[in-house]
């Protein structure tokens, strides 16, 4: 049962597009706006959800951070080579 209500202020324009948009998918402008609203909501809660880490997994990459870096000798070689994306001039 719906029991709560929301109240929007918005453009013409912006209502027009909400209606005609409502009208193409065959739905009332409610049901259109409730669900296209709570869709967008419930990806920006996951997003970030996604981005948040406890304090103990921040702390463990703030440390590998803080660390100096480790010398990679292939890498090192790598590097150095000429590029095969060049004539080597």
């Amino acid at each position: 049962m719906k029991d709560a209500r929301i109240e929007l202020r918005m453009t013409a324009a912006q209502k027009e597009a909400i209606e005609t948009a409502a009208a193409i998918t065959g739905r009332t402008v409610t049901d259109f706006s409730a669900a296209t609203l709570t869709a967008r909501a419930e990806e920006v809660i996951q997003q970030d959800r996604r981005l948040r880490v406890d304090a103990h997994a921040f702390d463990a990459f703030h440390s590998a951070m803080d660390r100096p870096a480790r010398s990679l000798d292939g890498l090192r070689d790598l590097l150095t080579r000429t590029s095969v994306f060049t004539d080597g001039d």
